[in-house]
């Protein structure tokens, strides 16, 4: 696979290209979009949030945007990366290529839209008083971790939105359920004692909403053990999926 990836580096590097640019294609603000959207989405929770929480913590806008940025790469790799061969159907008809490079592509886009995006958080880091800390040197662990996942997922269920149609609508659910799940509108302390505080420790993207968290906006070193148990799953399942891919991917051209 790495043979073939790199035969047809440039077709992966204009299909990144593609994936970032189209995405907002015709639109008057284009890749601004990229910040404007995290931002509203912010502005939302932050008005309707405290409301319902009653009490949040200082910088609430701060803590907000740390969570919902990564939140919408991983959402958009989702929900993008499962429907990425149907929609590209008919060039897969067409022409041999490496079928990975669609899935890739779609993440591999996001975590670019995300590293634009991270100017937001510097810059609310710096107006708010929070600022840097060292621990900022952890944060490359965290979105390596985070890549990972969303690749190992977003393999999986391209492949299997092909065959089964209906895919695309229950993952985008249980996409929308693991949102409430996660603790980007609240900190996990709100559950602490609660019964559902096991869900933050087998939620993998709670973890790494934590981290981002921690680095960022507490300044403090991440849980570096959780991090490394999700990295070594997050391979695991990327291998997993790069399998399930590749038995599938022999009637993508027929079911498409």
């Amino acid at each position: 696979m790495f043979k073939d990836l790199y035969q047809y580096r440039e077709l992966l590097r204009s299909n990144i290209k593609k994936e970032i640019r189209g995405k907002y294609k015709g639109s008057f603000l284009g890749v601004l979009w990229s910040f404007v959207n995290p931002l509203l989405q912010v502005l939302v929770y932050a008005i309707v949030f405290p409301f319902i929480l009653r009490d949040t913590m200082d910088n609430y806008i701060v803590y907000l945007i740390i969570g919902i940025l990564p939140w919408t790469w991983f959402t958009t790799s989702i929900s993008q990366g499962t429907f990425t061969i149907l929609g590209n159907a008919g060039i897969i008809k067409k022409v041999y290529f490496p079928r990975e490079i669609l899935p890739i592509s779609v993440v591999t886009s996001g975590l670019i839209n995300f590293l634009i995006s991270c100017l937001i958080i510097f810059v609310f880091l710096i107006f708010s008083g929070i600022g840097f800390s060292i621990n900022l040197l952890y944060l490359p662990l965290v979105i390596l971790v985070q890549y990972i996942i969303s690749l190992g997922l977003v393999f999986i269920t391209s492949a299997i939105n092909v065959y089964v149609r209906d895919a695309e609508y229950i993952i985008n659910f249980i996409v929308n359920m693991l949102f409430y799940a996660t603790p980007i509108l609240y900190s996990p302390d709100v559950f602490a004692n609660s019964k559902l505080s096991f869900i933050f420790d087998f939620n993998p993207m709670a973890i790494i909403i934590t981290g981002y968290r921690d680095i960022l906006y507490a300044k403090v070193s991440p849980n570096v053990s959780s991090l490394m148990i999700v990295l070594i799953g997050s391979l695991i399942l990327l291998l997993v999926g790069v399998k399930i891919f590749k038995k599938l991917q022999k009637g993508f051209a027929e079911e498409v």
